[in-house]
């Protein structure tokens, strides 16, 4: 009979539903383990295969655990915040929260036919205002400990999506990551998180979680850190200092200008009135180029002098002041002290504006009078350099940094390129934030009693520029909370990845009413054991969770130090070796497959497919293979139906009371039961999958051996596809006599190690290169005992007879290889 998949699957999703079968206890703390993917977006109302691909290993996994007597954590829920809805909202006329709660019914209903084992008593919605009230609090706390801050600063603007972006929301490109738009530039006034405040744990932390060494050495690269020297320079004329940071004190002779960031105050409050023009022009045009575009190495360098000059402080020359577009007002200081003898991008800014090059680093093997053609970055001895003259550049950079501090010139300090966090967004589906402008009292943090401040239903999506919720006047008209005076609220949302950042914790009981998550089940069951997600979160979500973690541990809230104790990165499914989209029309629908050959087999000839964290090519032949072999299980289940209950069951066997056809099965049943576990744990679901293939082959002689270890073997056999096809596993368990589900009364078998160890070793013969025959000897037999069956052989006999024996050599338990003349 063809395996009746569509009537197997129903039944069994209906039992586990209905007897709450991955409902988890967690007041039971014992052997406790957290598993956990990315949640959803609800953006569609399908999964597409990227989901089933990230949701049904990960799953197996969980399910492996379970069967192994873990007390697993499984939920789900949904990232319902977010642009696309509000811009389908524009399109379409339907609001978010209609089309938001459409997808999410939909998407609940497709993850329930995937045959997880999600408790859905655990499922939450960040939409919902008993969700969102605790980002509100959590904005507070932060706002109290001056780690949530407003100010006016340069933003990246898309004028698609009508919204300011993080500046990890950029691409490589200079584009918005959601809707391909060039980026500009703006002045706003925006919230932000003060995340450099955890900059140096957030470094020295990613040595105590087991996450890939890729995304862990992004968030490094991200954060940025380097050490180094800050250096006073005056101002001819003015009060005010300049402050650079540099790496390089050693070359501070070098210096023959100082460049400003064109978005500093102080390049007006400098520039002469005869310069006044020109900056004002350029840094206006500085506006419309993206900071990618600013920080490109190929694009040409442009900038214009103020007219003021800085005074060095190693010298006291006087240097001429610029304004360029490669220095950032957000990096550093927003000053750069420019040595072009030893600096690329220095270099060719000076050769363009014919500014001087002066050389105070000699490259070894150099002649101190010629020029240069390209700057020399490297380590060298210091020349120019008044007293320094004659000492190597790396010990220069201590003795000016000493010499700089002694004299209140300087300071030894670090550098991060991590900017704060930008969480405003004018957009209106979203955590409205929680404070409310007074004229008199300025920022009021709103009661946290007076929480949540409900997103209302009616907006203006087709927005200006400005935020949505601004149009709303009963939203936005309020009165002060201090003085009771007439007052407005913010109109911005927060960024979604607020949203994203503890969600993890309110898993564990999200209608909770006393606080952001239960603290004893935050304690007991964070961090999470296992977190399965994309790569591309690198430097966004798995940043932004790491600190938010930090700062609910400082509130004493947690108490630990990271959210994701091991992270685990899912490939790529590809089509024909591209990437599936509507526009290629190479799009793969999970659901045409689960009608055709049911959600196992899908789920597992995704597993199939390749390395987990490389992902595959999708395979249509391939997918029938994986359907062939799950007609043959249900085959031999169903041909030893019952049998369970017809033998004495075994938890062992004595090898040699076996007959050869049975010992063959029973070395490879435990061996394939020692392997399956190894892989699935290890996420080499394809591996596990192929293993089982190969197993299924080795029981052809299944029916020639005892009731007893026929049992024993299909027993086993269950057990291990259940992880990989749930429903099928339960399936064959029952088919065999088995009266409670797999899953209910969870059962992992046992290796027997005595049955992983060989009996005979196989050795093949080869003489003077040649395999010429195969002797089977007894397994690790002494080499001077293999010698002797080897040459009793006939085979080696016919080709070393009557010659001369030049050498041998012996691997043991697999070659003898023979030379003779």
């Amino acid at each position: 009979m063809k395996y009746p998949f569509q009537e197997i699957e129903t039944k069994w999703q209906k039992f586990w539903e209905e007897k709450k079968v991955y409902k988890t206890d967690l007041t039971d703390k014992e052997n406790n383990l957290y598993c956990l993917v990315m949640f959803i977006y609800p953006s569609g109302a399908k999964l597409h295969c990227g989901h089933w691909y990230n949701y049904g290993p990960t799953d197996s996994w969980a399910r492996l655990k379970k069967l192994q007597g873990y007390n697993v954590f499984e939920p789900m829920g949904y990232d319902a915040f977010g642009l696309p809805a509000e811009n389908y909202a524009i399109k379409t006329g339907v609001h978010p929260k209609e089309s938001t709660m459409k997808n999410i019914a939909d998407i609940r209903e497709m993850l329930k036919r995937m045959g997880t084992m999600y408790d859905w008593d655990a499922e939450l919605m960040t939409c919902a205002p008993e969700y969102y009230k605790w980002n509100q609090y959590l904005f507070l706390q932060l706002y109290k400990r001056g780690l949530a801050y407003r100010k006016n600063a340069p933003v990246n603007w898309c004028s698609s999506c009508q919204t300011v972006l993080a500046r990890e929301q950029v691409l490589g490109d200079g584009n918005c990551e959601r809707c391909g738009t060039t980026v500009e530039q703006k002045n706003l006034t925006q919230w932000f998180f003060k995340i450099t405040q955890y900059a140096d744990e957030l470094l020295d932390g990613l040595n105590k979680i087991d996450w890939p060494e890729k995304t862990k050495l992004m968030q490094t690269n991200w954060i940025g850190r380097s050490y180094g020297t800050e250096v006073e320079f005056k101002i001819e004329g003015h009060d005010d200092k300049l402050t650079v940071f540099t790496t390089r004190p050693d070359t501070l002779f070098g210096v023959t200008y100082v460049v400003l960031a064109p978005e500093k105050e102080l390049v007006q409050k400098i520039t002469k009135s005869e310069f006044k023009i020109d900056v004002d022009k350029y840094i206006e045009q500085t506006k419309l180029l993206t900071e990618v575009d600013r920080t490109s190495t190929v694009k040409e360098k442009t900038g214009v002098p103020t007219g003021a000059y800085a005074i060095n402080p190693v010298n006291g020359e006087r240097v001429p002041i610029w304004v360029a577009d490669y220095v950032l007002a957000t990096y550093g200081t927003g000053y750069v002290m420019a040595v072009p003898a030893h600096d690329e991008r220095d270099f060719l800014f000076a050769k363009k504006f014919e500014l001087p090059i002066r050389k105070v680093i000699l490259q070894e093997g150099t002649d101190v009078k010629a020029d240069l053609t390209e700057a020399f970055t490297e380590v060298g001895t210091m020349i120019n350099s008044g007293k320094y003259d004659g000492i190597n550049s790396d010990d220069g950079i201590e003795k000016i940094t000493e010499d700089l501090a002694a004299q209140g010139l300087g300071r030894k300090t670090k550098n991060y390129r991590l900017r704060d966090w930008l969480i405003s967004r004018q957009r209106y589906w979203g955590t409205p934030i929680p404070i409310i402008h007074c004229e008199h009292c300025r920022e009021v943090p709103v009661p946290e009693e007076q929480l949540p401040v409900l997103l209302p239903y009616e907006a203006n999506f087709k927005s200006d520029g400005g935020s949505p919720l601004a149009g709303n006047t009963n939203f936005v008209n309020t009165t002060c909370p201090k003085c009771g005076a007439p007052a407005k609220r913010d109109a911005d949302t927060m960024d979604t990845f607020v949203d994203s950042s503890w969600y993890y914790l309110r898993f564990l009981n999200p209608n909770f009413s006393e606080g952001m998550f239960d603290t004893k089940l935050g304690n007991a069951w964070t961090p999470v054991d296992m977190y399965v997600g994309g790569a591309e979160h690198a430097t966004m979500h798995l940043l932004y969770a790491r600190f938010i973690h930090k700062v609910l541990r400082d509130i004493g809230l947690v108490n630990s130090d990271e959210p994701f104790k091991k992270l685990i990165h899912q490939g790529t499914i590809t089509n024909n070796g591209a990437k599936m989209s509507k526009s290629k029309g190479n799009i793969v629908n999970p659901d045409d497959f689960i009608v055709n050959v049911g959600a196992d087999v899908f789920r597992m000839y995704l597993m199939f497919m390749g390395p987990y964290e490389l992902g595959g090519d999708w395979s249509d032949k391939g997918i029938v293979g994986v359907d062939r072999f799950v007609q043959r299980v249900y085959s031999m289940f169903e041909a030893n139906a019952g049998i369970a209950k017809q033998a004495v069951l075994k938890d062992k066997f004595e090898i040699a009371e076996l007959a050869e056809i049975e010992k063959n099965i029973y070395r490879k049943i435990n061996a394939t039961l020692a392997k399956v576990s190894v892989e699935i744990d290890h996420f080499r679901f394809n591996t596990a999958v192929a293993a089982l293939m190969e197993l299924i082959n080795e029981l052809k002689g299944l029916d020639e051996c005892s009731t007893e270890l026929k049992s024993y073997t299909l027993e086993r056999f269950a057990s291990m596809i259940a992880p990989l096809a749930p429903h099928l596993g339960e399936e064959c368990w029952q088919m065999i006599g088995k009266e409670n589900s797999l899953f209910e009364q969870p059962v992992w078998f046992e290796v027997d190690q005595l049955a992983l160890t060989k009996e005979n070793a196989l050795v093949v013969v080869q003489i003077n290169g040649k395999m010429r025959a195969k002797v089977e000897v007894p397994y690790n037999l002494p080499e001077a005992e293999v010698k002797v069956a080897v040459f009793e052989d006939e085979k080696v006999k016919l080709y070393t007879d009557g010659k001369q024996l030049v050498k041998e050599i012996y691997v043991p338990n697999k070659i003898y290889n023979i030379v003779v003349k």
